[in-house]
């Protein structure tokens, strides 16, 4: 009996790295090419780190709501910050690169927001870092470092700050802050952003285990403006492990008025937390988050992308703060960092499902921003609010003036006061309707009053737009548009009937008269001059979902049957996650199936599959699209939608073969779980 168990041993050990390897939590690195490489972000909904295919180095550190002009377009773009979590490694004297290691290694832990790297060096050290960006701390992040000596050896770890070329006037300084039972190193960085607008501060410091008095010697070199480093050394015997920490913070006159005092003081409370306790509460935030889940069972492919897409949309976003969502999150610079429509209709509802809390932040955005809506509104003539198509840190238009999309693509006046309502179906606020929602529903309703026109067919017109389908510029009465205009203002006379407000009736008269064309067949018309061009996106289709102004199913079938044969194969992925929830929906599951996978696989870049924009693209990471894909989940096989008595569950949806089981945990404020089973 011994004798088998120990032949049957290898297959056990076998079996159990497989599961490991399957786990739905980590997402995996091991063949890292710096030449093909797209890297995952750790980030808090403040600070975004993104990872670089070189040892012990980041990409970038993004600040959230930090912009200034510079570079693309002549507008203001968002900033990247100090690179303050980069770090270089002696041995016996070598700086070590990417040519002096081996069994090189990266795994994003989802569950606990932590990225791990490992390599060797030779026979002499095995090293294991992690980096992470602090959910309690917004301006805070911690790197975690392990190194264990195969022989006889001394390291020389190096603390890394350095300013990227954007900032300007950089100032370096170095001080020990010396108390009885801490010395605390402090390491800090201060500069302007490219006009001056704001001024950003970086500080990190080392933590040690040792007690006071043991810590090894340190040495800081100044090596030029841009930057300078803290070092020790320490000879180890071979099999010795040695650990430490180093935690920094980073801020700007964006968020407080002195962010050199700020930025160091955040890292005296993260130095003298001590690590331990830092970890403990970091990963606590991490499971208040995931207590709202997606969980598949039978598919653990369609697991490892749910889990990654949600681990995305948490990280950039945050609750009880006023910043928005831009396409590619806090992942770079992508889209200079601007807000969308990609927020409202794309993001927004994945994160109003399963955190209220944090969708409450992305209105707040919207709120705070409306007097330059409103500036907006009256520059072009009209009344109320008119948000920019890319909205930067004050609610600007910042699109760059090439693009007709800034001056033209109104609709997403329409998608802002779309998503406030939703909040409120949500969660039935009512103090919250009085002071945020009723006063922005109001403004976009007598924005589209006085947008549309009446024509001489007695009916109301939407004249010159670009429309949810950005290749038709300057036309009129777009589909998309006009059915969101009569779905706002819907909702404002609803928000005016539950807070007894008196409705302007123009509101009604324009909502029952704005047309939606359609061609001879029934089919929806994109706009008014469509003849069957190849569309980049979908347009259209959104009028049955997340809309409800087409829900006759025949309709809704001819729709689909029309403009999914002529959706560009080079648009964005969320094309492909409406027509897979509509598919979903009217019970055609193997199509459904097909498209989800659609809606994200072909978008994956190595080497962890972090999303780009289009099948084949190069600009990662797209959270528009992670959004698209997650409503593919919830809203479509989950059958999840949101009515006046908030989130309910459609009947008879059904699951890909593959699925044994659906649950979508933490939903609404109730935080309910919805459970769908396959075999039906």
């Amino acid at each position: 009996m011994k004798k088998k168990l120990l032949l049957l041993l290898p297959l056990i050990v076998a079996q159990c790295s497989a599961l490991f390897a399957q786990d739905p939590w980590l997402v995996t690195a091991d063949k890292i090419n710096p030449n093909n490489y797209y890297g995952v972000t750790v980030a808090n909904g403040m600070i975004g780190i993104v990872s670089s295919p070189e040892p012990l180095k980041v990409k970038d550190v993004v600040l959230n709501g930090a912009f200034d002009t510079y570079g693309r377009g002549r507008v203001s773009n968002i900033l990247k910050t100090f690179e303050f979590a980069n770090m270089d490694l002696e041995v016996d004297g070598r700086r070590l690169g990417r040519a002096d290691i081996s069994n090189y290694k990266q795994v994003l832990d989802m569950k606990n927001a932590i990225l791990t790297t490992t390599f060797d060096y030779s026979d002499k050290v095995a090293v294991k870092y992690s980096i992470m960006a602090l959910r309690h701390l917004p301006y805070t992040m911690m790197i975690d470092v392990e190194v264990k000596a195969k022989k006889d050896c001394e390291i020389t770890p190096h603390s890394v700050m350095s300013a990227p070329d954007m900032l300007r006037d950089v100032k370096n300084s170095y001080a020990l802050i010396d108390r009885p039972h801490a010395l605390i190193p402090l390491m800090t960085s201060v500069a302007k952003s490219p006009t001056g607008k704001h001024t950003l501060a970086a500080s990190n410091s080392f933590v040690f285990a040792e007690e006071r008095g043991k810590e090894p010697q340190l040495i800081h070199e100044e090596w030029d403006y841009g930057m300078h480093r803290l070092k020790f050394s320490k000879k180890m015997i071979a099999n010795e492990t040695y650990s430490f920490s180093v935690v920094g913070s980073t801020i700007s006159t964006e968020q407080t008025p002195d962010p050199l005092n700020e930025a160091e003081r955040l890292t005296i409370y993260a130095a003298l937390e001590k690590h331990d306790r830092l970890l403990k509460r970091h990963k606590e935030g991490w499971e208040k988050l995931w207590t709202s889940d997606i969980k598949i069972e039978g598919d653990a492919e369609a697991q490892r992308a749910a889990h990654f897409a949600l681990y995305h949309l948490y990280s950039f976003c945050r609750e009880g703060q006023a910043y928005s969502l831009s396409p590619m999150g806090l992942s770079g610079l992508g889209y200079n960092g601007h807000v969308f429509w990609d927020t409202e209709i794309w993001m927004y509802p994945a994160i109003l499902v399963l955190h209220p809390e944090m969708a409450k932040s992305i209105l707040e955005y919207r709120f705070e921003r409306m007097e330059s809506a409103r500036a907006n509104a009256k520059s072009h003539g009209y009344q109320g609010v008119m948000f920019p198509w890319e909205s930067d840190d004050k609610g600007q238009e910042a699109t760059p003036v090439w693009a007709l999309t800034g001056p033209f693509q109104h609709h997403i006046t329409a998608d802002v006061g779309w998503a406030f309502w939703k909040y409120y179906q949500v969660t039935h606020d009512k103090e919250w309707l009085k002071t945020r929602g009723y006063p922005m529903l109001k403004e976009v309703a007598d924005f589209w009053v006085s947008r549309a026109e009446k024509g001489t067919d007695g009916k109301y017109h939407i004249i010159n737009v670009v429309c949810a389908d950005e290749w038709a510029e300057n036309v009129d009465d777009n589909a998309y548009t006009n059915g969101m205009v009569k779905e706002v203002l819907d909702f404002a006379i609803e928000a005016s009937d539950e807070l007894k407000m008196p409705v302007n009736p123009k509101w009604e008269e324009v909502m029952n008269g704005l047309v939606i064309l359609r061609n001879a067949d029934g089919v929806t018309k994109e706009h008014a001059t469509y003849n069957g061009e190849t569309i980049k996106q979908a347009d259209v289709n959104l009028l049955s979902y997340p809309m409800h102004q087409v829900v006759d199913k025949e309709l809704i079938k001819k729709d689909l049957d029309y403009y999914e044969a002529r959706m560009s194969a080079d648009g964005p992925a969320m094309s492909q996650a409406i027509l897979c929830i509509l598919h979903a929906r009217l019970n055609n599951t193997d199509k459904a199936a097909e498209l989800f996978t659609k809606s994200y696989k072909p978008n994956e870049v190595p080497p962890f599959g972090v999303l780009a924009e289009t099948a084949g693209g190069t600009n990662p990471y797209f959270a528009t699209g992670a959004g698209g894909f997650l409503q593919t989940i919830l809203n479509g096989f989950g059958g999840l939608d949101i009515e006046e008595e908030g989130i309910i569950q459609l009947k008879d949806i059904k699951l890909p073969k593959t699925w044994k089981s659906l649950t979508i945990t933490g939903v609404g404020v109730d935080k309910k779980t919805v459970t769908v089973l396959g075999g039906k």
